[in-house]
C-alpha cells in the first residue's frame, strides 16, 4: 500500500508564500520523478512542476521564477515553494509520483487559495 500525504495548503494574500510538502510512504521503490499538478475552479488539471531522480526540473511557464520544486530522496518527499502568489494560482494542488517501473501514484490534493 502506497500513500502520498500532502500538507501546506491554505489561504494566503496575493504576493504571499506557501510551501507544499508531499511524503510518499509504503511499498514504493525507485521513484523516478515527483511533481505537482493543480486544478483551478472551472479549469482542467495542469502540470505545475516536476523533478527527476537526477535533479532535473520542469516548470509550467505560468510559475517560472516564482515556484521552486525540490526533493529529499532519503525521505521520499517533494516540496513546492510558492512565492509571489497570484489569485490565478488558486487551485487544488495534487502530488504525483512515478516509479522507474512506470507505477503512478497520486495524493489526495490540498487547497491553495490566494485572495485578499
Amino acid at each position: 500500500q502506497v500513500q502520498l500525504v500532502e500538507s501546506g495548503g491554505g489561504l494566503v494574500q496575493p504576493g504571499g508564500s506557501l510551501r507544499l510538502s508531499c511524503a510518499a510512504s509504503g511499498r514504493i521503490f525507485n521513484i523516478y520523478y515527483m511533481g505537482w499538478y493543480r486544478q483551478g475552479p472551472g479549469k482542467q488539471r495542469e502540470s505545475v512542476a516536476h523533478i527527476t531522480s537526477g535533479g532535473s526540473t520542469i516548470y509550467a511557464d505560468s510559475v517560472k521564477g516564482r515556484f521552486t520544486i525540490s526533493r529529499d530522496s532519503a525521505k521520499n518527499t517533494v516540496y513546492l515553494q510558492m512565492n509571489s502568489l497570484k489569485p490565478e494560482d488558486t487551485a487544488v494542488y495534487s502530488c504525483n509520483v512515478v516509479t522507474a517501473a512506470g507505477e503512478t501514484y497520486w495524493g489526495q490534493g490540498t487547497q491553495v487559495t490566494v485572495s485578499s
